[in-house]
């Protein structure tokens, strides 16, 4: 599972193992798990696809197992939200895509069928806030 993933964020054509992949890579939404947590099979080459999980970079979601009752409901809100904005079998675009800190799965930023950034959709819905490492926000308070 690594390679692929290696694959998929670009590294194993680098001698240097570049830590993001320029190109934009198709891929088709097998399972929305929350509102920046995803499952899709990406086409890294021709003939060549891979299932991959997928964080939505740049941005946090709540928790559904959140600390409090309102940081649960807003996660249900934003995992609704993003199984609406791209069901099951729908296509994705892939960009920025680099490798995640947990093994089996890459961060990238997402552009749906119809052009629009993911991330910029929750953020406007206030179901996300601006993320780039780090503590993550307390939703809570």
């Amino acid at each position: 599972m690594m390679v692929l993933v290696m694959v998929l964020a670009g590294c194993v054509a680098s001698p240097a193992l570049a830590a993001e992949h320029q190109a934009a890579v198709s891929a088709v939404v097998l399972s929305v798990h929350d509102g920046d947590t995803f499952k899709v099979r990406a086409a890294i080459w021709p003939d060549l696809d891979i299932t991959v999980s997928v964080r939505l970079a740049h941005v946090d979601t709540p928790e559904l197992r959140g600390k409090c009752a309102g940081e649960r409901k807003r996660a249900l809100a934003a995992r609704d939200l993003v199984r609406d904005m791209m069901p099951v079998g729908s296509a994705v675009t892939l960009s920025n895509i680099r490798r995640d800190k947990y093994a089996g799965r890459v961060d990238a930023s997402v552009t749906l069928e119809d052009g629009r950034d993911l991330a910029v959709l929750l953020l406007a819905k206030r179901l996300a806030r601006a993320y780039d490492g780090g503590t993550k926000p307390d939703w809570c308070h």
